[in-house]
């Protein structure tokens, strides 16, 4: 199994699920490979050595640039952009010229993809929307439909990964902190899954029948201020601040928008309808885990 983006927070646990299942892993590394369980790869110039594909099974593509690095430049949403495409479409151009190309090809995607949605049950079934995020997500799932034919491909969205590593930690920083509260009205909802969720919902698709686009997020929608009460009802910590809309868009910019303030109420229904079992089902549950592990703790 080959993996791009295997170091990283949704890689690193992924790698970790695969080798104690007894999987063989590939990794695809920007230097030069040093054992040989990795692969040289170089996606800004679309550099891959294409064989590799012969050798694997399925392909899991995590690559690009972090959606939560602030601030968002003009020249760091190029990035977001480019680093999702230029790495999906260069592991589909090396599928295309294998011999044998891999039964199965997992890319990541994002909520992103639906915009700004208040109001709206979201499944996979639903139009994409608008906005920087929904653009380059869009534009991102089209490079992972360049597979061949032959390749099963599931573009799955995710939603706010919750587990220690990810973006809720620098939530989880500020309430530490004292300073948690209120982002906006609160009321928009905000699309999680637990770390735990994300990583057993890929080992189900690896398997799965299914392909195209599938929601990877809790089936229990919550919203903003669920999300960020909870946490610091199980820190102990106060949750009194309120930050308006204006404040975050004026310190944040165009991400304030598109992250924070954004209501997505997604469900999950192609995972529930192929028989995937979440080990969280509220949102509680999930923040219970990511607080609770090892090096959450410590």
């Amino acid at each position: 199994m080959l993996i791009a983006g295997a170091s990283g927070f949704i890689g690193s646990a992924l790698v970790e699920r695969l080798a104690a299942e007894g999987h063989e892993v590939v990794r695809l590394v920007r230097r030069r490979a040093q054992t040989s369980d990795e692969t040289a790869w170089s996606p800004a110039s679309g550099i891959i050595d294409s064989t590799v594909m012969d050798r694997v099974d399925a392909v899991v593509n995590l690559s690009g640039a972090s959606f939560t690095r602030l601030p968002w430049t003009k020249t760091y949403r190029g990035e977001i952009v480019d680093s999702r495409v230029t790495a999906t479409r260069t592991l589909a151009d090396a599928m295309n010229k294998a011999r044998h190309p891999p039964a199965v090809f997992l890319s990541a995607s994002a909520a992103g993809y639906y915009g700004d949605r208040p109001g709206e049950l979201l499944t996979e079934f639903c139009s994409p929307g608008s906005g920087f995020l929904a653009e380059a997500v869009g534009r991102w799932e089209s490079a992972a439909m360049l597979a061949p034919d032959t390749t099963r491909t599931v573009v799955f969205r995710s939603g706010i990964v919750v587990g220690h590593g990810g973006p809720l930690q620098r939530v989880g920083t500020l309430t530490r902190l004292g300073l948690s509260g209120r982002l906006g009205t609160g009321g928009q909802h905000w699309p999680w899954i637990a770390l735990d969720d994300e990583i057993g919902a890929l080992v189900h698709l690896l398997g799965s029948k299914v392909s195209g686009p599938v929601n990877l997020a809790g089936p229990t929608p919550a919203i903003a201020d669920r999300v960020m009460n909870a946490m610091a009802e199980r820190m102990h910590r106060p949750y009194a601040l309120a930050v308006p809309e204006r404040m975050l868009e004026v310190a944040l910019g165009r991400a304030a928008d598109e992250l924070l303030l954004s209501s997505q109420k997604v469900r999950p229904q192609r995972l529930i309808d192929d028989g995937f079992r979440f080990a969280h089902v509220t949102v509680e549950s999930a923040l219970d885990a990511m607080l609770s592990a090892p090096r959450a703790r410590a």
